[in-house]
């Protein structure tokens, strides 16, 4: 009776843990929730005022389908200023968030049984997104030891005859892993010799705690073209709800992007557009104390987590999250499914602690911790996690 797509499509995790929690709230029962993958932070008060002040003056009309112009001038300024990336005006195209943009370049660049690889761990909704567009994901599987940043050799192994575009989210959610220049040259080199698209989710770039952040796009003139850069306001700048993200690519592939989003949703809102705007032109100090705070919370949790001997962790060298492997304590855990569900399940109903289990990326011996909160919260969290250990244990 529905569409077949529908049967192959999982519930979003970290959704469901959100539901499960203001349930419990609304009960009052009293949960900390570090699970959310949203800044503690407000929009700043100028990308407010902005939107106030588009409203007033009734900027509330049909826009263009690729979004406001002048709103497309200020990411082709921060794309040239922050990333080194020369884009014109018809090569952007805004829309209702990062998600929405990846949707739309999915729709613009996949046949039916095309393929997309995906490393794993990867962030939930890839997979379905992939499904939904008729494509079919291909997950690799990346190694530990190299805080699963996709090589060379694991991206030559995937290719197929069908593979038409890859993912690369750099900085990583849920790792927090940050690709060198180099790693990245090697990746989209081989990506251009086969003609694979490069889906570069950079969406948590200025959220970064190292100093060596490429775009991928701005490695070569033949990366450039294969690249379609996927980024947003939703992290940097606190804008969550306001439903802002962008596509930066090539002409061609842009105008079908832009044709594709007029005819599903017109365009995105232009009072959001109008808040966005403004945040790209005056919002950065904000969004560096926003950053100094995510670097507080970092550096206590890498500090408190290098203290409990049966979790390691993933250095976080970007976004908001601690991806930490569990696995020492496999063995004292009853579960019938999913191991790293078992364990967020009895965190949320004995300790009163909300984290994502690492099942939702692909790895099951991970746990996914965001340090997107009151910096006490963290540090009750932690607490709450060590006191688990504990009683495995015994």
């Amino acid at each position: 009776m529905f569409s077949k797509k529908i049967s192959n499509i999982s519930p979003s995790f970290t959704i469901g843990i959100s539901t499960k929690v203001k349930e419990l709230k609304n009960s009052g029962i009293d949960i900390l929730n570090l699970s959310i993958g949203e800044p503690d932070f407000l929009t700043p008060e100028n990308a407010k005022n902005a939107a106030i002040e588009a409203i007033h003056n009734n900027i509330t009309k049909y826009d263009a389908a690729a979004g406001n112009k002048e709103f497309r001038k200020a990411i082709i300024d921060k794309l040239k200023k922050e990333n080194n990336l020369e884009y014109d005006i018809d090569q952007i195209v805004i829309s209702n968030g990062a998600k929405h943009a990846i949707t739309n370049t999915l729709i613009a660049l996949l046949n039916p049984e095309d393929e997309v690889i995906i490393p794993k761990p990867y962030w939930v909704s890839y997979p379905e997104m992939v499904k939904l567009t008729g494509g079919v994901p291909i997950f690799v599987d990346t190694k530990k030891e190299n805080n699963f940043k996709l090589t060379k050799e694991e991206l030559i192994k995937s290719i197929t005859n069908k593979t038409k575009a890859i993912f690369i989210t750099n900085p990583s959610n849920p790792t927090g892993a940050v690709y060198t220049k180099e790693e990245l040259i090697e990746i989209a080199n081989i990506c251009v010799e086969n003609k694979i698209f490069i889906l570069a989710d950079e969406i948590y770039e200025r959220i970064l705690y190292v100093d060596n952040f490429t775009s991928i796009a701005s490695l070569s003139k033949d990366i450039y073209n294969y690249t379609i850069t996927i980024n947003g306001l939703s992290k940097s700048a606190a804008m969550t709800g306001w439903r802002l993200g962008y596509t930066a690519c090539r002409k061609d592939l842009a105008k079908i992007i832009s044709s594709i989003q007029g005819h599903l949703v017109s365009h995105p809102c232009t009072v959001s557009q109008a808040a966005g705007k403004e945040a790209l032109i005056s919002c950065t100090n904000d969004t560096k104390k926003m950053l100094e705070g995510y670097t507080k919370r970092r550096n206590l949790a890498i500090k408190m987590f290098n203290k409990i001997d049966e979790i390691d962790i993933i250095q976080p060298d970007g976004a908001f999250y601690i991806f930490m492997d569990i696995s020492k304590i496999k063995k004292n855990v009853n579960f019938k499914d999913s191991f790293s569900i078992e364990v967020c399940n009895v965190l949320l109903d004995k300790f009163k602690l909300a984290l994502v289990p690492g099942i939702a990326f692909g790895n099951d011996d991970f746990l996914r911790m965001s340090y997107a909160a009151d910096i006490n919260d963290v540090e009750e969290g932690i607490n709450r996690i060590a006191k688990y250990i504990e009683t495995v244990k015994k």
